[in-house]
């Protein structure tokens, strides 16, 4: 199945810049080459997922995607207070931790404030309720592997 159109199964090569409403570049593939990921299994925000769909290599775009389009709006019920001492470390703001949920499932928290002996722990992802401007090129495009198809994401080589 060749194909030179991004569609669904089709492993996707961008390169691309990600910055905020403030001109803050929050990420770049410009020294570590392009990304690759499985097109149509929701490994890049909803927006940029559909905007590339039917493109080919080589199209340039530069899209503007609200939060709803990205990381959605922040959540003030992912926003939790704790005791200091329930951490069972000495936290410092800025560090992300990882708590097991009721079910099973694991959820990172970023530690957001700490006032005396209470922590602020924030499960929103940071780019939560931004605006994200991107500018992408379309740099390869091939076929999954079965492997890559099954596990719904690219294999990365190890290392």
């Amino acid at each position: 199945m060749a194909t030179d159109r991004i569609e669904k199964d089709v492993v996707v090569g961008i390169d691309y810049r990600l910055t905020l409403d403030d001109g803050t570049m929050v990420d770049s593939t410009d020294e570590r080459g392009p990304l690759e990921y499985l097109h149509g299994h929701g490994n890049l925000i909803p927006g940029l997922e559909k905007a590339l769909e039917g493109l080919g290599v080589g199209a340039d775009l530069s899209m503007t995607f609200p939060p709803d389009e990205g990381y959605g709006d922040r959540e003030s019920d992912k926003i939790v207070e704790v005791n200091k001492e329930q951490l069972g470390f000495e936290p410092e703001v800025g560090t992300v931790v990882a708590a097991r949920l009721p079910d099973g499932r694991e959820q990172h928290l970023l530690i957001a404030e700490i006032a005396g002996d209470k922590v602020t722990l924030d499960g929103n992802h940071p780019l939560a309720g931004q605006n994200l401007h991107f500018e992408v090129s379309v740099a390869s495009m091939r076929e999954a592997t079965s492997q890559e198809l099954s596990a719904k994401s690219v294999e990365t080589p190890s290392a």
